[in-house]
């Protein structure tokens, strides 16, 4: 029974195998036709509003825009931006708006009138804001609010343009007056004409847990191309049809591919401004969704929110993203019902895209000959000490066996290509490897660390950033992190390591948010981390916050914790410390502390 059941299960993964070719090659096909013609996603839209103008393209709050509403605005906010010559042919225009309608207006209107976008987070202020401005070379700016920066702005003569109503005393323009007093007949293709597939269609900031400054990246018009080809291989399974409605919540800066997906697919979107966990299921109801894209964190915070008799109440079927760890996985899966999770693996500056396309839980990818192909990769041994690969004795790095994390890495070519960061050589040589498996071989460096097991399923292991060395062995962080959140009261979890003068590597530290009317159990918490973890492993120092920090597309701080260390005089959250010889944490003192350091106890 058991051997059949093996047999069932490899079966059910071969047939997964064979449609994904399938589905690959036939698309494949597709895209590259639109790239032969310089078909553009603009090209793509018009069309749709040809075919379906008075389909409903986008829901937000309580209005409802059909395609030909949204073909109207943009050739109205493309007026705005053309008019008295402000912005040009191949200009650049950097967005700093948040997830609503006028995000969508002003993104096709760019590309109408054959001009480049660079997106910036909302949520950046003051000199990062300026940093992330002067990167894109541009001079208008579209935004919210920028008080902050706005004299600057001005003194370098840059026109900004608020969403609001009317020009304000501080020198903003109002974008809202200037469309409304335009035309919204369709625009001249002229103006697009000299695009091609090599054009560059917007530019995308970076985004991380390290603290450091977001890097620019160049978005070429066929890479867009490109990654809609990719994500058509998940969504091609998802028919066009009147019913289907995708949710919305991820930042449309993070140069989300859904958006080109939906108009591609002719599907319905369900647009919310942010994040919100206790309004999540309340908005897929209200609008019927079918689809929904998660990043980060995003499926843990809807895990934690309080049960309800209608978890399981709602039409969604498909939900597409990436970040869900298999603890995750499951809960969501048992709680919300059977919806098919499409994770994926990617940077915004990568050349690589790995999709689970088959459902393995806690799976970001599959190792077939087709992707191996298309985007040759490799797993190569990595010294988490030295911070760089290890080597052979010719010269070329190492390739880990199966069942063995090492860093994923891909190799640069004309099918494949790394961009690198705009205006930023150093930057971008960092990220290249040479002579990897063969002599004069580049590869680009993902800083991620994966693992291939026995059937080809491929699993995120770690941030080579984020795993450390202590007492001699490597810690995953994120295994680790796993662990933790196991124990039911404990609703997140972030592991990192810090230094300890007089010691090598670094020891684990853990902070972790509790739910709510829940106190730390000392001792359960030390039982539970000893079944499942060797000694090395397990967090020393334990720091209880009411909540963690996450960025803007909801991947966990480590940076400033990493800074703060374990100082109770410095920290105000509770601070606990593993006491082996109690089989317990204990509350962490100033004396504890003193100990530690001067190597009265032993760590």
């Amino acid at each position: 029974i058991d051997s059949l059941g093996v047999y069932e299960i490899r079966s059910s993964v071969v047939t997964a195998d064979v449609k994904y070719i399938v589905r690959n090659l036939r698309i494949r096909r597709r895209v590259s036709h639109y790239i032969q013609n310089n078909y553009t996603i603009v090209d793509c839209f018009l069309e749709r509003v040809k075919k379906q103008p008075n389909k409903p393209f986008l829901l937000f709050k309580d209005e409802t825009f059909t395609y030909q509403d949204a073909d109207r605005l943009s050739n109205q906010a493309a007026r705005a931006l053309l008019q008295n010559g402000l912005v040009k042919q191949g200009d650049t225009v950097t967005f700093f708006v948040t997830n609503e309608p006028m995000f969508v207006w002003l993104w096709l209107a760019v590309f109408k009138i054959g001009c480049s976008a660079a997106l910036l987070n909302t949520n950046i202020r003051s000199k990062s804001l300026l940093h992330c401005f002067k990167c894109s070379g541009a001079q208008v700016l579209l935004v919210g609010a920028v008080e902050e920066v706005l004299p600057e702005l001005l003194e370098r003569q840059v026109t900004v343009f608020s969403l609001g109503s009317k020009q304000t005393s501080s020198g903003i323009h109002g974008f809202i007056d200037k469309m409304r007093n335009m035309s919204s007949e369709p625009l001249a293709e002229d103006l697009r004409s000299h695009l091609n597939m090599h054009s560059l269609a917007c530019y995308v900031y970076t985004s991380g847990t390290t603290g450091e400054p977001n890097r620019i990246v160049d978005v070429p018009i066929e890479r867009k191309l490109l990654c809609h080809f990719l994500q058509l291989l998940l969504w091609n399974r998802f028919p066009e049809s009147s019913c289907n409605i995708s949710y919305q919540t991820v930042a449309l800066r993070d140069d989300s591919p859904l958006l080109r997906i939906e108009i591609g697919r002719c599907i319905t979107v369900a647009l919310k401004r942010k994040f919100s966990s206790s309004q999540f299921w309340d908005d897929c109801r209200k609008y019927n969704v079918t689809a929904i894209q998660y990043i980060g964190e995003i499926m843990r915070f809807l895990c934690n929110t309080p049960k309800k008799p209608n978890d399981r109440s709602h039409k969604v079927r498909i939900a597409i993203g990436n970040g869900i760890r298999a603890n995750v996985w499951r809960d969501f899966l048992n709680r919300f019902g059977n919806i098919q999770i499409l994770e994926l693996y990617g940077a915004t500056e990568g050349n690589i895209i790995l999709m689970n396309y088959s459902g393995k839980i806690g799976a970001v990818g599959r190792d077939n000959f087709l992707h191996k192909w298309s985007f040759p990769f490799a797993l190569i041994k990595y010294d988490v000490e030295q911070g760089k690969p290890l080597r052979d004795s010719t010269g070329l790095c190492i390739q880990v066996p199966k069942g063995e994390p090492g860093l994923l890495v891909a190799e640069i070519s004309v099918r494949a290509p790394f961009l690198g960061y705009a205006r930023d050589l150093q930057q971008t040589e960092k990220k290249k490897l040479h002579d990897v498996l063969k002599k004069g071989d580049v590869f680009f460096n993902t800083g991620d660390l994966m693992l291939i097991d026995k059937d080809g399923f491929v699993y995120f292991h770690d941030r080579i950033g984020d795993t450390f060395r202590w007492k001699g062995e490597n810690v995953s962080t994120n295994e680790v992190a796993d662990v933790i959140t196991q124990v039911d009261y404990i609703t997140e979890a972030t592991v990192y390591g810090v230094e300890v003068p007089g010691n090598e590597g670094r020891i684990g530290m853990a902070a972790i948010a509790l739910k709510d009317g829940h106190t730390f159990d000392s001792e359960g918490v030390f039982k539970h981390l000893e079944s499942f973890l060797p000694a090395y492993a397990r967090p020393r120092f334990i720091r209880i916050q009411s909540s963690l920090d996450v960025t803007g597309t909801f991947k966990l701080m480590k940076a400033g914790l990493v800074k703060e260390g374990f100082n109770p005089s410095a920290i105000p959250d509770p601070l606990y410390f593993l006491d082996d010889r109690e089989k317990k944490f204990v509350p962490l003192t100033m004396d504890i502390v003193h100990a530690v350091l001067s190597g009265k106890i032993k760590i």
